[in-house]
């Protein structure tokens, strides 16, 4: 009796694209770094025959780790590709393509704020220097200021949040609540939703919430906070607002 020979349950085999390899390799070396920062990569065509790939590959590689920031390139006698560290702008460039790119809703905005600005407050009142206490003080000065001047007293409000989680010196809520900051400023630039009664509550909120982070109470910092964006949403939600962000 002959065996019957079954066949093999095979999947496509996918073979990743010679750039990207490269790309993977060079972002490992900087990553790492192996590669320092400022370094001078070899020309296209010394670092293709040294690679063993042709200068397009080469090419292709260099561009992808431009777009993430990790190399940046020069035009010129003196130019070509140079290592670059990743920093705040690194991942401020990617979630402002994320957010852009896949529609992200207003309310997942919202959500983000009710969630990490409680917790950056409740920071700042442990981690806040003098400087950061100053740079707090003058914001709400200048935002006292502008209540006659609706474009101004929002743009200072933006600053005061941002303010507040730099001064939690937690870089990675920093770069993210300074990235949406922005579409909550193009989002609520309207009169009707920045009544005087809306600025006089943003006021004696931020007043509350400063006095708890100059005390170093990070419990009421945070309950303040908590207390502010969770109203300014409520309120928010009951305007006409745009469905998507805009970056």
């Amino acid at each position: 009796m002959t065996d019957e020979v079954q066949p093999l349950a095979l999947e496509q085999v996918v073979v990743p694209k010679a750039s990207d390899v490269l790309a993977n390799h060079l972002r490992e070396q900087i990553l790492t770094g192996k590669l320092a920062e400022g370094a001078a990569l070899p020309v296209e065509r010394v670092l293709a025959s040294s690679v063993g790939l042709s200068r397009g590959t080469v090419r292709d590689a260099l561009r992808v780790l431009e777009i993430e920031g990790l190399v940046t390139t020069r035009p010129g006698r003196a130019g070509g590709s140079f290592i670059r560290r990743p920093d705040a702008t690194t991942l401020q460039r990617s979630l402002n393509v994320l957010v852009s790119g896949r529609g992200v809703g207003f309310r997942s905005l919202l959500e983000t704020r009710d969630a990490l600005e409680p917790a950056a407050a409740g920071l700042a009142a442990r981690h806040r220097t003098d400087d950061d206490l100053g740079r707090l003080e003058e914001v709400s000065r200048l935002l006292r200021e502008s209540v006659d001047d609706i474009p101004r007293f929002l743009q200072h409000n933006v600053e005061w949040h941002v303010a507040v989680v730099a001064a939690s010196h937690n870089e990675i809520m920093h770069i993210i609540l300074d990235s949406l900051s922005r579409a909550i400023l193009a989002a609520t630039d309207r009169a009707d939703f920045n009544s005087p009664q809306t600025m006089a509550d943003t006021l004696a909120a931020h007043d509350r919430i400063l006095a708890a982070i100059r005390q170093g109470d990070a419990q009421r910092a945070s309950k303040s906070m908590e207390k502010h964006v969770h109203g300014y949403r409520e309120l928010i939600e009951s305007y006409d607002l745009p469905e998507e962000l805009a970056l």
